[in-house]
């Protein structure tokens, strides 16, 4: 399985989820530059956190406008997996590839810290490596992670099971709605998230529990990965 990660001016996760993807996968990810207008044949494409172009006018406003985006979404509407973490959220709802938007922490705050995440939906391409309801530990870092759509939507997502991670366990960082913390399209191959699932994978950062999240993706369940 081939993957890919975006890279734009101000992303700081890019080389966490390099690393991340190269060691569960046994294969470096391509990397796609800002104003490049096609992407190659991959399996997966990875939007990384940060603050794209310094978070001005809205986070993700202008990442979510350059050139490669036209290119994610032809990827996405073929059926290609799409993953967006924290700022690769934010551009992904900004792109309207995802629907809702994300406002300030509740706090006023930048919030740096572990969660817990409830998988409410284990039947996604992005989740299967969990079982309904598991509770998973899993970093957060952001300014910007309330989430929050209106009724009809939140309504429609919950019908069509598009909210796959919620903030278990009065964890919630930032006062999302419904303690939403990662959500899917309704097609359900692209998965939008504030949690940084890349920084728990390995007994070096103190657990594994964010990696099947990639073993989900990148179909490696039950195979032996580098």
């Amino acid at each position: 399985m081939k993957s890919a990660v975006i890279l734009l001016p101000g992303l700081n996760r890019d080389r966490d989820m390099i690393a991340a993807l190269t060691k569960i996968s046994g294969k470096p990810p391509v990397t796609v530059w800002q104003t490049d207008t096609e992407i190659p044949d991959v399996d997966l494409v990875v939007i990384p956190g940060g603050f794209s172009y310094g978070d001005y006018l809205r986070c993700g406003a202008i990442g979510a406008r350059m050139p490669v985006m036209d290119a994610i979404r032809r990827k996405a509407e073929s059926g290609v997996r799409v993953m967006g973490v924290c700022n690769g959220f934010q551009i992904l709802l900004e792109a309207g590839l995802l629907p809702g938007a994300l406002m300030r922490n509740a706090s006023l705050k930048f919030v740096c810290k572990e969660v817990k995440l409830e998988v409410v939906n284990a039947d996604t391409t992005f989740s299967r490596a969990y079982a309904q309801g598991q509770v998973i530990r899993c970093p957060v870092a952001h300014h910007d992670g309330n989430y929050f759509a209106d009724a009809e939507t939140l309504a429609r997502m919950n019908g069509n099971g598009q909210v796959v991670f919620r903030y278990a366990e009065g964890t919630n960082p930032n006062g999302s709605i419904e303690d939403i913390a990662g959500i899917v399209n309704e097609a359900g191959n692209v998965l939008g998230m504030m949690p940084h699932p890349e920084n728990l994978i390995e007994p070096a950062h103190g657990g594994s529990d964010g990696r099947g999240i990639f073993e989900s993706a990148l179909d490696l369940l039950g195979k032996a990965a580098a």
